[in-house]
């Protein structure tokens, strides 16, 4: 199995769970956010040394829920900071951003980092679409428009144009182009069966950033590998990606405690503005083509809130325990799923840093050993 260490970069110091989206900024200090820069900087550099195999983070807008407005910011710091981890952009909101620049952007960590950039190529969740006044209804549209572009952008070798039904360019031919022949490893989002369906047209692994049901997560698998099938290809279980907050400490009790505390945080304050954002969004939109799928989105949401620590545990979205419980928790969910790949969200809510390190330190020193060749 492989394991990428994936950081949100969120904002530690509210006292009080805002009320609106956006989310007013009076209270953002530049000098704190220089220390959270750094020390989660540090975090992702330090995963290479505990063994994880990507360093990943995505995009977020308008809320202190995430400090990364542009993930590839990041991405090009951790070409330097890194030597061999995987620089996984997970991702750009590519229906929200020009892909002549993405392509760019891509095709520079990429060569800074000698060919270790994935290239998430993300539709975003609702709320985003605020931040930026893009109409939602036109997300997937934009999003295959976008991904032939970068893609053609990548590997062809003479300029040409391009006149589509979102985006027009009378002369494209980038410089530089990626390290990676004939292009960058791709990754797409798939927290449903229909985004599933999507992705199984392209030769993608498939992210489930926050799993919420593992039996909503395996009929979202099956549904990926038949569209690829479909489409002439063949996944593997390199091609899965799931998602889960994580908490490895020395004992079950530590670690839960941890977690209780950092969850509060998480739900009632960084995850407020971002579920009424989203439900204004998908209720009266298009955004999901349908209905009960954008429904499950939002009841998705509200589950995860609702549901206890230990519901969370038993239905995958969260690891958390001693070392020797996550590795019987990793393989219980590997069993179900079939992935062979994990996503660790370790900085959740107000998780203290020192219980990070620590954790990455147990999930080097205990955990993988346990799981590298399982």
């Amino acid at each position: 199995m492989k394991f990428s260490f994936f950081h949100l970069m969120p904002w530690t110091e509210l006292e009080d769970a805002p009320t609106q989206y956006p989310v007013s900024n009076r209270d953002f200090d530049p000098v704190r956010a220089k220390e959270l820069y750094d020390t989660y900087h540090g975090q992702m550099a330090y995963a290479e040394e505990c063994g994880f195999d990507w360093v990943a983070c995505n995009e977020h807008h308008f809320s202190p829920y995430g400090l990364n407005a542009n993930c590839n910011l990041v991405g090009s710091a951790m070409a330097y900071r890194t030597k061999t981890a995987k620089i996984a952009m997970l991702g750009n909101l590519i229906p929200l951003l020009n892909p002549v620049r993405v392509a760019e952007e891509y095709a520079m960590i990429d060569c800074m980092s000698g060919g270790r950039l994935i290239a998430g190529f993300v539709r975003g969740i609702p709320h985003e679409y605020i931040a930026y006044n893009h109409d939602p209804n036109q997300s997937r549209d934009r999003l295959r428009e976008a991904i032939q572009i970068i893609v053609k952008a990548w590997t062809e070798t003479e300029p040409f144009g391009w006149e589509g039904e979102h985006y027009q360019f009378s002369s494209i031919s980038i410089w530089p182009k990626p390290w990676q022949k004939p292009h960058p490893q791709m990754l797409m989002s798939a927290s449903n069966e229909e985004s599933a369906a999507f992705a199984g047209q392209y030769p993608t692994i498939i992210g489930m950033t926050l799993i919420a049901d593992l039996k909503i997560a395996a009929r979202t698998i099956d549904t990926f590998r038949e569209s690829s099938r479909a489409h002439g290809h063949e996944i593997t279980p390199d091609s899965v990606l799931t998602g889960h907050h994580t908490c490895i400490a020395e004992t079950d009790e530590e670690a839960r405690e941890h977690m209780r505390e950092a969850l509060k945080y998480f739900h009632k304050v960084l995850m407020r503005p971002q579920q009424d954002a989203q439900a204004i969004v998908v209720q009266g939109t298009r955004f999901f083509q349908d209905e009960r799928l954008g429904q499950g989105f939002t009841k998705r949401l509200e589950t995860l809130k609702a549901r206890t620590l230990e519901d969370q545990i038993e239905a995958g979205s969260i690891l958390c325990g001693s070392p020797e419980t996550v590795v019987k928790q990793i393989k219980r969910i590997n069993g179900e799923l079939g992935n062979g790949r994990v996503n660790m969200t370790m900085k959740v809510g107000t998780m203290p840093d020192a219980v990070v390190r620590r954790g990455m330190e147990l999930f080097r020193d205990r955990v993988l050993p346990e799981l590298r060749n399982h």
